[in-house]
């Protein structure tokens, strides 16, 4: 670094990677500055200049009186031992010294007492929270949250014939043999010892989400463009396995997306709006690169112009959105992405979301490290052709249609109208109906997407106490 490039830097200010000391002199203050820029990326300490960027310069023995500490500070007062680099910038205020610390390889990196420093802009703060230490840990390869022991666990909480299933399909008849379901589980890498990991749990569990509550996914569809619409036209929780998440996850997107001729005969089935090979890919991402150290569900959220799927995590290490559209990968939960891609459509090659952008490039990727979480957004057709038309200059005459009411829906309505508020298993029985998904479909969510009932517990959509009842539209509709 020279004069003028160091005049620059310290024109900036100060910030993550660049701190300024006019001295120092505690080791231990020292050792806290190294470890905590080792853990957040690496940077440099400006010795000899004050908190506002002017240059107070040093002299020759404060040089070496620093060089020393520095040395110290380094190898005895930071677990494990880093090394960072010095240069002397002479300007006409004296010497100014340049700690360069390299991103650290072997994080986290502690004090003498055993504390994690992590930048927290142009200051510092010691890691005191779980999960970020845990993160940390996973960062540098130490722990996996897939390979985590899940407390309570037995293999007899294992879908047994699913895991047989698999195994018989993928390694034949013979593998095992001999041997019970503990051992087998022990040998693929899907338990520790007595207990099951993550990635056993979450492949082969009866019903994981008993210990694993979080690792769900959150689906809602709005019928606006804004997360905070008072009203949704659709709501799950999506519990089970990563497989029965996966299908069910593509089930809810399916019945709230149209469905489009594409100039097929009108007898034909619908294909839908955003073709079906890139909401797969981004599902099965979400799903099994997401960081299971946060505690946060997926969120899969579906608009009127565009389809969000949000994982817990950001991209992890250097890795970036341009590295992974160019089908650069980093796996995260590596045993589970290794059984996964028997039984997802996930090849593991980091090729993904080339394939989902291949198929429909209108995706935007946001790594948002600070929010600590990976979104990807799935421009709908109307949304774009939205924008590439020139709006007219005068409004439409013809009002918009109303959805005509089905006859299903209407004995709905007259139902409601007789005997009041009525849960789904009531519905059925007056109705003399018996499959419960049936009545969902037909009867409940075009009445609810119409808003001609709606819930009686409308923040517990699943609630198993959830009840329907008419709302002034659907009073009206059955008076008319």
């Amino acid at each position: 670094m020279n004069l003028q490039e160091l005049k620059t830097v310290l024109a900036c200010g100060e910030d993550s990677h660049h701190q300024f000391k006019q001295d120092v002199t505690h080791v231990d203050s020292l050792a806290a500055e190294l470890a905590a820029l080792a853990n957040s990326g690496g940077g440099e300490i400006f010795i000899g200049v004050t908190d506002n960027g002017e240059v107070s310069g040093l002299n020759a023995e404060a040089v070496r009186r620093l060089n020393q500490l520095l040395s110290n500070a380094a190898s005895h007062n930071v677990r494990p031992p880093i090394h960072p680099i010095t240069s002397n910038v002479l300007t006409p205020q004296g010497v100014v010294m340049v700690v360069t610390v390299p991103n650290g390889l072997n994080k986290p990196y502690m004090d003498l007492q055993g504390r994690v420093w992590i930048k927290n802009g142009a200051d510092k703060r010691h890691v005191t929270a779980r999960e970020e230490m845990q993160r940390m840990f996973q960062s540098a390869g130490l722990i996996r949250a897939d390979m985590v022991p899940v407390a309570g666990t037995s293999s007899a909480d294992i879908d047994s014939k699913a895991f047989q299933d698999y195994v018989h399909r993928r390694f034949g008849e013979a593998f095992g043999q001999g041997h019970d379901i503990g051992q087998q589980l022990r040998s693929l890498g899907l338990a520790d010892g007595n207990e099951l990991n993550l990635s056993g749990l979450l492949l082969f569990g009866r019903t994981p989400q008993r210990w694993l509550p979080v690792c769900m996914v959150k689906a809602v569809a709005f019928p606006g463009t804004s997360l905070a619409d008072k009203f949704y036209q659709d709501s799950e929780d999506i519990y089970g396995t990563l497989q029965e998440q996966f299908q069910r996850c593509f089930s809810f997107i399916k019945r709230n997306l149209h469905h489009t001729q594409q100039g097929r005969g009108f007898n034909t089935l619908g294909e839908l709006e955003i073709p079906p090979v890139a909401l797969e890919e981004l599902l099965v991402n979400a799903l099994v690169h997401r960081d299971y150290f946060t505690s946060a569900s997926i969120r899969l959220l579906v608009f009127a112009d565009r389809v969000e799927i949000i994982s817990p995590g950001h991209l992890p290490d250097s890795l970036s959105v341009e590295d992974i559209r160019e089908g650069k990968t980093n796996r995260r939960n590596p045993t589970l992405t290794e059984h996964a891609a028997q039984l997802l459509p996930y090849r593991g090659l980091g090729s993904g979301i080339s394939r989902a952008l291949h198929d429909w490039p209108h995706i935007e990727l946001v790594d948002d490290r600070r929010g600590n979480q990976f979104k990807a957004v799935v421009a709908r057709p109307a949304s774009i052709e939205k924008s590439q038309v020139t709006p007219p200059v005068t409004p439409p005459v013809t009002p918009p249609v109303t959805p005509p009411v089905t006859p299903p829906v209407l004995d709905l309505l007259k139902l409601l109208a007789e005997k009041g508020d009525l849960g789904n298993a009531e519905i059925r029985e007056f109705m003399q109906l018996k499959d419960r998904t049936h009545v969902r479909k037909r009867y409940i969510e075009p009445a609810l997407a119409q808003a001609l009932i709606e819930y009686t517990l409308p923040t517990k959509p699943q609630s198993s106490q959830q009840r329907y009842r008419l709302t002034a539209k659907g009073l009206a509709l059955v008076a008319a």
